[in-house]
């Protein structure tokens, strides 16, 4: 009986957890042998080994041939997507209806810049650092800061919440230049006091297309220097990007494209799409990154699951929404 049984401790845990990996991507027990041999395991251990592999993942070798299967689904839209005439740029519109806009935008997961999103909109006109300033300077307010020194500054954002008064984030500001150490970002809950929620009665935003009853608690102010940068990640939700004062460029990359973005935790990506390491992420070459330069006046509809990344190019104050007049909350996985 002794003659039989195999020390297959030989193969030490990082190899063991090698050959499970593979054997649930596909790789098939002889190939995998083979490899094992060469890097001088006992063949016989070897292929015991592999073989007790595939009987313990069996399953997640179910689970992922069908991901394999998806993901061959998304690729080939991806490629219909890409060699259709709406592939090449997002558009621009003006005078958007809200029956065309949900049908052809919303209903379909396509974006649409809003040339005139803000035509009329008091903020458009009135609403720059100095005004914030001189309106609301006294009011706390929360803001991101320390981000230069932490590469997962997002993903750590717990971290870098502190408060401080408008009027000093403001002259902070505007003695910073180009810089991404500090933000005013969504839920930062400073439209909650009663003066700043003053400013709600400035902004007037499509109508037609969002419900003003829902919009204190479904508008999120952005306020920060030229520099600002927000890293690669999608919404669980459709979003409204509104630009009041300065210029920001966002780079959209479409939902279906997924399998290539490196998504390692959360609703975030892996890859710096500024300066993308293709030897750490070759499929990210894929990736089809669409570029809008979002000027003020405009509005840019983001959709629920789109891959997006933004860089402030001059002082900026932004605005998104969620409260669309149609649903708009959907059950998401990590």
């Amino acid at each position: 009986m002794a003659s039989h049984t195999t020390n297959l401790t030989a193969i030490p845990p990082r190899w063991i957890g090698w050959i499970e990996e593979n054997r649930i991507l596909g790789i098939e027990e002889p190939k995998l042998v083979d490899i094992l041999v060469q890097n001088g395991f006992d063949r016989r251990v070897a292929r015991e080994q592999v073989a007790r592999a595939s009987l313990e993942t069996r399953g997640a070798e179910k689970v992922a041939r069908k991901l394999r299967k998806l993901e061959a689904m998304m690729a080939v839209y991806s490629d219909l997507w890409v060699n259709s005439k709406t592939g090449k740029t997002v558009e621009r519109r003006s005078n958007l209806g809200p029956d065309e806009f949900f049908r052809s935008y919303y209903s379909v997961n396509r974006p649409v810049v809003f040339q005139d999103g803000l035509k009329g909109c008091p903020a458009l006109t009135c609403w720059n650092p100095d005004y914030l300033k001189a309106r609301c300077g006294n009011e706390m307010v929360e803001v991101m800061s320390g981000r230069s020194r932490d590469r997962d500054y997002e993903i750590n954002s717990n971290q870098h919440k502190t408060r401080i008064r408008l009027h000093e984030f403001v002259d902070r500001i505007k003695q910073a230049g180009q810089t991404n150490d500090f933000y005013m970002v969504a839920n930062n809950r400073s439209l909650d006091s009663p003066n700043m929620q003053g400013l709600l009665n400035e902004v007037r935003i499509l109508d037609n297309i969002l419900d003003p009853a829902r919009a204190p608690s479904r508008m999120f102010l952005w306020f920060g220097p030229g520099g600002t940068v927000t890293p690669l990640h999608h919404d669980a939700m459709n979003i409204l990007l509104a630009q009041v004062y300065g210029r920001k460029t966002v780079t959209l990359i479409p939902s279906f494209q997924t399998p290539w973005i490196y998504n390692h935790i959360g609703v975030y990506s892996a890859v710096d799409c500024e300066k993308p390491d293709y030897n750490k992420f070759p499929l990210f070459r894929k990736a089809t990154q669409l570029k809008v330069l979002l000027e003020p006046g405009q509005v840019l509809f983001i959709p629920v699951g789109w891959w997006h990344h933004v860089r402030s190019m001059d002082v900026s104050i932004s605005l998104s929404f969620t409260n669309f007049r149609s649903a708009n909350d959907y059950v998401w996985e990590d």
